[in-house]
């Protein structure tokens, strides 16, 4: 959720009493009235969206890169002890949630018509062994030239690499590097502040040019897809991950957890809003404070697999909009590394469609086409960020519980004496 800006201020005052939300509504029926009333504005009206588009086209490289380093760098080592499961169905839902994502994308292919005249000029590879290549290519590339040229891959690798390397640095150097991090974030958010006239911008064009409204039925699609393919997610793939780890009846605990996590993340859109929230209702399913005051901050982190979701099936709908033939090895990579992505696209509304340009890289596809992509989402995202975070944050209590479950089956005395613990430093 993006903070109030300058509360003090009495324009951001009034900004701040309407939700971000039913801004970006606003800005999005402004642009279809706009285009009905006058659709021969080829300069003005246009120009909202293209610098909304290339705003986040500057700052999305340095995004990337300093919030994946950022987190490796913060990640204590050793303390938890019911934690590797619960990392493990935080890993294997977002796999599993890619891949139905993947399977949705050649059932029900999305395209996007804007994006068609980009189709001249593109090279896509040929096959996974060329697809490697350049990923290994690109991996290497120096950091400065990726952060200039928006190289995803080679930004993901450096960022990973020094992460690793500041995990071993003075705490001072941690909290330096957060910081610069936090300030980065503060930038992104004073970018999407101004969402509305962007999606005002880019509704119009899409309604002005040749296709007009029709356009528009292309995104209904791609919602229909996202929607459905997250909620199989939640209602079928997180019950049998809970079913196979505790051995209990899921529902119960998922219509908990979907009544009193997912719906205020629905409207919070954040999954650093809701831990709180979420942190009480772990509390209410007495689970051990040792274990949720780890596993929920961690899961806000890393645990997206609704972000997985969003990034597959944008990345297909651009890759059947521009006709690049793609063989199931390269669409597996594609997975992996949108796993990757979901795990550092925390803490930024619309965080999962900022990492889109680095999962169609790999299929060739170029940055400016991707950003395209960014903006389309930005349209749609009243509805996906909303459902996105909400799938997101949900999950974490659902994964904790069951984790917590299956470690009081196979040990009962030592989960009481965790909760006894618990309550002792209370």
């Amino acid at each position: 959720m993006l903070e109030n800006v300058n509360p003090k201020a009495p324009f951001a005052q009034t900004l701040n009493r309407v939700p971000f939300i039913l801004q970006i509504c606003a800005g999005l029926l402004l642009g279809i009235l706009l285009a009905l009333i006058y659709p021969f504005d080829q300069t003005i009206i246009p120009t909202f969206g293209t610098l909304f588009v290339k705003a986040l086209k500057a700052v999305a490289p340095i995004l990337v890169f300093v919030l994946v380093s950022s987190a490796i760098a913060k990640h204590q080592s050793g303390t938890q002890t019911n934690m590797k499961p619960i990392i493990v169905l935080y890993v294997v839902s977002m796999v599993i949630a890619s891949t139905l994502a993947l399977v949705a994308s050649y059932m029900f292919p999305s395209t996007f018509s804007e994006l068609a005249q980009a189709q001249e000029g593109l090279t896509p590879p040929q096959g996974i062994k060329e697809v490697l290549v350049n990923f290994v290519n690109q991996a290497v590339e120096n950091p400065l030239s990726a952060l200039i040229s928006g190289n995803y891959i080679a930004i993901l690798m450096w960022s990973i690499a020094l992460g690793l390397m500041f995990r071993y640095s003075h705490d001072e150097t941690k909290k330096v590097l957060d910081d610069i991090a936090q300030a980065i974030s503060g930038v992104v958010r004073i970018v999407i502040r101004f969402a509305p006239l962007g999606v005002m911008g880019l509704v119009y064009s899409s309604c002005t040019q040749e296709g007009g409204f029709t356009n528009l039925l292309n995104y209904v699609h791609v919602v229909v897809v996202l929607v459905c393919t997250m909620l199989v997610v939640a209602l079928v793939v997180n019950p049998v991950l809970v079913y196979l780890t505790a051995h209990i009846n899921p529902y119960p605990l998922i219509m908990t957890c979907l009544s009193k996590s997912a719906v205020t993340a629905f409207f919070t859109r954040s999954s650093a809003a809701n831990l709180p929230v979420n942190l009480n209702l772990c509390e209410q399913l007495k689970l051990p404070k040792s274990t949720y005051s780890i596993s929920i901050p961690l899961g806000c982190t890393i645990n997206m697999s609704g972000a997985a979701v969003t990034i597959v099936i944008m990345t297909m709908a651009a890759v059947h909009t521009l006709g690049v033939q793609v063989d199931f090895g390269a669409a597996l990579l594609m997975c992996i590394a949108s796993v990757m992505c979901a795990c550092g696209c925390s803490g930024i509304a619309g965080g999962s469609l900022m990492l889109i340009p680095l999962a169609c890289s790999i299929f060739g596809i170029g940055n400016d086409v991707a950003m395209q992509v960014v903006g389309i989402g930005f349209i749609i995202g009243v509805i996906q960020d909303s459902v996105e975070t909400a799938l997101n944050s949900h999950t974490d209590v659902v994964f904790t519980a069951a984790a917590c479950e299956r470690a009081k089956q196979k040990d009962p005395e030592g989960y009481q004496k965790l909760l006894d613990q618990d309550a002792q430093q209370q």
